[in-house]
């Protein structure tokens, strides 16, 4: 089974005095601007990096959602965020590292059981699987 999704950007002018839109084929973003200042200024507008931490924050949830029900357990609540780290390297910029962060709270679970899942979601994520990152996880298991 193959499952096809489209995120779409366009781009107008050069790269510092230029400006962009990224919209998805689901209409959740639509026109959303970005640009050189938003990416590495902190001005408002979005950038790839922060849209990438939330489609792995996403992913990770999914996934561990799942592996919590093949252990026979199910969360109240998983909040998961993903910092991504865009790094000046010899040849331009790279994405090379990327911490997950998760507050869980998961009845009848504890801490190591929620930390050796969370791990193999880690590891397991399809969106995890894409990245040539190191990743790393903290784990808060909420009471």
């Amino acid at each position: 089974m193959t499952i096809k999704r489209t995120g779409s950007a366009v781009w107008q002018g050069g790269l510092k005095d230029g400006k962009g839109t990224v919209s998805t084929e689901s209409g959740a973003l639509t026109d959303l601007s970005y640009g050189f200042s938003s990416r590495f200024e902190d001005q408002q507008g979005t950038n790839p990096e922060e849209l990438l931490g939330a489609a792995h924050a996403g992913c990770f949830s999914m996934a561990l959602s799942k592996i919590l029900g093949d252990a026979g357990l199910t969360a109240e609540k998983l909040e998961t965020s993903a910092e991504v780290s865009l790094n000046q390297v010899d040849d331009g910029f790279a994405i090379n590292a990327i911490h997950l962060t998760l507050k869980a709270s998961v009845p009848g679970a504890d801490a190591d059981k929620l930390n050796e899942l969370a791990g193999m979601a880690k590891a397991g994520c399809p969106v995890s699987k894409l990245f040539n990152a190191d990743i790393t996880l903290d784990v808060t298991l909420a009471d």
